[in-house]
């Protein structure tokens, strides 16, 4: 599975639907999501997160908890830009087969 084709830049379409035009996000593993000035603020960022993870039960059939202790405690976080957290859905997908 393509997390980023399948699962964050539909979200990212869907979300930037209800962004102004200057503040829509980039389908690109490297947009920042969280710590810039041109990422989202926190609550989006709450947002986005609950519709990667409805996104990821529709298409892979996995229900998974983004936003945990686990991804809190990581040195680097996984929702800095979308390849990490792309990475990070991976990851959790991988420990659950």
């Amino acid at each position: 599975m393509n997390i980023l084709e399948e699962i964050l830049y539909p979200v990212i379409d869907e979300f930037n639907q209800t962004l102004a035009d200057g503040a829509k996000l980039a389908k690109s593993p490297d947009t920042q999501l969280f710590g810039s000035d041109n990422a989202l603020d926190s609550m989006q960022l709450v947002s986005f997160v609950v519709a990667v993870e409805e996104a990821v039960l529709d298409n892979a059939g996995h229900d998974l908890v983004l936003a945990d202790d686990k991804a809190m405690s990581r040195r680097n976080s996984p929702f800095r830009d979308v390849k990490a957290l792309a990475e990070y859905i991976e990851e959790l997908i991988g420990e659950l087969s």
